[in-house]
């Protein structure tokens, strides 16, 4: 498949993530399928994606589409069959369980054989949750960043049995998305980011627990010094 071909984003999922990566599709120009186990899933995420676009429409960030023109590409539904059937792009956005991924994927297998399959799982390794798939050269992970719609970065992770024109076809996705993408070519914990985030984490509370500073001055040096977006144990505390 050539990124040409593709028209349709089913994203399995609608929670922080999930709504996000929906929204982000959308804005692409893309038709979107949005799933979830329980309505009131669906709604919540919904509501988030409208209030976001309302807000890049009232700031101008959207130029060239209307608000209500973009939710309208995304549509909802309770059903996997209906979500993933017709999809050329499946993301999966789901809770970070690696038997419910796995359960999620080898039910897509009975539904959809020609689509990219990727995951958003930011630490579970991509070739343990493809192991579920018979297309695991198909499979690759696509670890966005939250807020999606405002964060530039998308991880391509290559799994133990991913192809080369699996890759290809999911970097120029994250290009389409509008997102620059880097490529972690190796199925490591972590992926890049959060295996240096986490050596980072871990230090600043040690240091804490040394008493050789305090919460607010590793924040404070994260954000005025480092020049970070927010402070490591403020983004500690916003992840969970």
């Amino acid at each position: 498949m050539r990124i040409e071909e593709v028209s349709k984003v089913a994203v399995l999922g609608a929670g922080t993530m999930g709504h996000g990566i929906a929204e982000v599709a959308a804005l692409a120009g893309y038709q979107v399928s949005l799933y979830d186990v329980e309505q009131k899933f669906l709604d919540s995420g919904l509501q988030k994606i409208r209030w976001s676009l309302s807000k890049l429409e009232e700031k101008g960030n959207l130029p060239h589409q209307r608000a209500e023109e973009t939710f309208a590409r995304v549509k909802p539904t309770l059903s996997l069959d209906q979500a993933v059937s017709d999809a050329d792009v499946v993301i999966e956005a789901v809770p970070e369980d690696p038997e419910l991924k796995k359960k999620i994927f080898s039910q897509i297998d009975k539904i959809n054989r020609r689509a990219l399959l990727a995951s958003n799982t930011s630490t579970i390794p991509i070739s343990e949750i493809s192991s579920a798939s018979n297309r695991k050269e198909n499979f690759v992970g696509l670890h966005f960043f939250n807020p999606p719609v405002l964060m530039p970065l998308v991880e391509v992770v290559r799994g133990g049995k991913t192809d080369d024109s699996t890759i290809s076809l999911a970097r120029d996705l994250v290009r389409k998305f509008g997102k620059q993408a880097v490529i972690c070519n190796k199925d490591v914990p972590g992926f890049i980011v959060n295996r240096i985030l986490g050596p980072l984490m871990n230090e600043a509370a040690w240091m804490v627990a040394r008493n050789k500073t305090t919460v607010e001055a590793v924040d404070s040096c994260a954000i005025f010094k480092a020049g970070l977006p927010m402070g490591v144990f403020e983004l500690a505390d916003y992840s969970g």
